[in-house]
C-alpha cells in the first residue's frame, strides 16, 4: 500500500461517506483521517472533530497526522446556501482558503477541492457546455465555486501546490440522504418510490440536468488524483459528465420497477437555479488528459439505486 496520510474534510457528507472506504482500501485504514463538525453515526477508522473555518485547528490535525493529501469536501450547497448567502459564502470560502494556505505552509503534496456545474450561469452554452465556458453563476454556492477554482489555480501557479478539481454534476447515491442541492430531487425520488409513495418534485418535468452516479463520481475523483502531475492541464476544475435526464425521464425509468409510481410537479425557487445550469456537459478534456469515461447510464443507475435502497425500506413497506 502507498504510504500516504489522507485527510477528508466534510467526511459525513454525500461524497465523503462513500469515498472514505475506497481511500481506506487504497491507503490503509490507519492512513485515512475522516474529519467533520459532528461525529458520524458509525465510525469506521480514525475520526477527528474539526471546524475547518479555524486555521489553527486544521494546522494541528495536519501536523499531528503528517497529512500528505487533503480532500476538502465541506460546503454549503446551492439551495441551502440561498437561505443565508453571507453565511454560505463565508463558510465556503474561509474553509477553502484555510485548506490552501495550511497545505502550502505544511507541504501537503496533493489537494482535492471539488467544484460544480453551479459554477456555470446563463451565458454558458446550455448543451455540451465546454471546458472554457464563461462563468457567471446564479447562486452564492456557484459564486464560491468560481472563486475556489481561481484560488486553486493561483496557489498552483504562485506556490506550486498540486491542487486538483472536478466540476461535479448532480451526484446520485444511496449511501446518504439529500443535503440541500438543487439536483437532490433525483436522490429523494428513489427513497419515496421504494417506500411505495408518490413524489412531489420541486422542478418541472422537462428540466434537463447533468447527473452522475456516485460510483462514477468516486472513480473520477480517484483517477484524477492518481494521474501523473504532468497529465493535469486544468488547474481550475475539470468538466465532468455522467448522464443527463429530466424528472419525467427518471420517473418513467422508475415506473419500469414500480408501475403505479407517480410524480407530481410543483416547481419552487430551485427551478430558477436549475434553469441557469447546463443541460449537458462536454468533458472531453478530462477524457483526453487522464482517460475519463462514465460507466453508468440512466437504466443502470436506476437499477443500482433501487437494488440498494429496497432492503433499507423493505421491513417498513411490508408493515403498511
Amino acid at each position: 500500500m502507498k504510504r500516504e496520510s489522507i485527510l477528508v474534510i466534510g467526511a459525513n457528507g454525500q461524497i465523503g461517506t462513500a469515498l472514505i472506504p475506497l481511500l481506506q482500501a487504497q491507503f490503509g485504514q490507519n492512513h485515512v483521517i475522516a474529519a467533520d463538525l459532528r461525529k458520524p453515526q458509525t465510525e469506521q477508522g480514525i475520526f477527528e472533530l474539526l471546524d475547518a473555518t479555524k486555521p489553527e485547528a486544521l494546522t494541528e490535525v495536519v501536523r499531528r497526522y503528517r497529512v500528505t493529501q487533503i480532500y476538502h469536501l465541506a460546503a454549503v450547497l446551492s439551495a441551502k446556501g440561498e437561505s443565508d448567502p453571507l453565511w454560505a459564502w463565508n463558510l465556503n470560502m474561509q474553509t477553502v482558503l484555510n485548506v490552501l494556505e495550511v497545505s502550502r505552509l505544511n507541504k501537503v503534496k496533493k489537494v482535492f477541492i471539488p467544484s460544480s456545474i453551479a459554477a456555470f450561469g446563463e451565458h454558458a452554452p446550455k448543451y455540451e457546455t465546454p471546458q472554457m465556458a464563461f462563468l457567471d453563476p446564479a447562486t452564492v454556492y456557484g459564486i464560491s465555486k468560481v472563486a475556489t477554482e481561481n484560488w486553486s489555480m493561483y496557489y498552483h501557479k504562485r506556490y506550486g501546490l498540486d491542487v486538483r478539481s472536478l466540476r461535479y454534476p448532480g451526484v446520485i447515491s444511496y449511501q446518504s440522504m439529500p443535503g440541500g442541492g438543487t439536483t437532490d430531487y433525483a436522490v429523494a425520488i428513489f427513497h419515496e418510490a421504494v417506500q411505495g409513495h408518490n413524489f412531489e418534485c420541486f422542478l418541472s418535468k422537462d428540466t434537463l440536468l447533468p447527473m452522475i452516479y456516485m460510483d462514477d463520481a468516486l472513480r473520477a475523483t480517484l483517477e484524477l488524483m492518481d494521474a501523473p502531475e504532468a497529465k493535469i492541464s486544468i488547474r481550475t476544475s475539470y468538466n465532468l459528465a455522467g448522464v443527463s435526464f429530466t424528472p419525467a425521464q427518471l420517473t418513467a425509468e422508475i415506473q419500469t420497477y414500480f408501475p403505479d409510481f407517480v410524480t407530481y410537479y410543483k416547481p419552487d425557487f430551485r427551478q430558477a437555479i436549475a434553469d441557469s445550469w447546463p443541460k449537458t456537459i462536454d468533458d472531453s478534456v478530462a477524457e483526453q488528459d487522464w482517460g475519463w469515461k462514465p460507466a453508468f447510464d440512466l437504466p443502470r443507475m436506476t437499477e443500482e439505486m433501487i437494488t440498494h435502497l429496497t432492503p433499507v425500506y423493505q421491513p417498513l413497506v411490508a408493515t403498511h
